[in-house]
């Protein structure tokens, strides 16, 4: 029996955040399809760290198969730009901005240095809310993750359905706190 030919086709997601509040209770996500998506979210964050935690997801869950590009659609000017103009300068000054204050969102923005390395990817920017189909469906979980549950369940548990990238259909429990 021949071996399964691995795809080298890109991979399209859409990443988003959100924070209810800002801050406040915050989500992330990331959607390629229906079959295909992950979210997760904070009790305190703000919008721009479930931004570059979406685009950090993304990476971790489809680095098996660092052969295919990555197409990231991202409504965030924020994450585009840290990633593809400020980084290498951050990086060279310790981490620290031209005022010389530190960098926010550090601790994920070195994961996410870490998480690149070797990835062949692009950034699209796509408007948010503007009825982008992948864009609307990740900004849906986005918001789910990030919205506390209802009073009479279970505390710091949310249910979000939806397998990782490449994995079987399962429920991802998304623990808060």
């Amino acid at each position: 029996m021949a071996a399964r030919e691995r795809s080298t086709e890109p991979i399209t997601a859409a990443a988003d955040g959100s924070a209810l509040g800002n801050p406040g209770p915050a989500g992330w996500a990331w959607y390629v399809d229906e079959t295909t998506w992950h979210a997760g979210g904070w009790p305190h964050g703000t919008n721009n760290m479930g931004e570059l935690q979406a685009v950090l997801d993304l990476l971790r869950a489809t680095a098996g198969e660092p052969e295919r590009e990555l197409h990231i659609l991202c409504d965030s000017q924020y994450v585009i730009n840290c990633i593809t103009r400020w980084m290498p300068g951050w990086k060279k000054k310790g981490w620290k901005k031209k005022d010389g204050k530190p960098v926010l969102n550090r601790d994920i923005l070195e994961q996410l240095d870490a998480a690149l390395a070797g990835r062949r990817y692009d950034f699209e920017w796509v408007k948010g809310h503007a009825g982008h189909p992948l864009n609307e469906a990740a900004d849906e979980r986005a918001r789910a993750a990030a919205t506390p549950p209802p009073p009479g369940t279970i505390p710091g548990l949310s249910i979000m359905r939806g397998p990782p990238y490449g994995g079987p259909f399962m429920m991802n429990r998304i623990l808060r706190g």
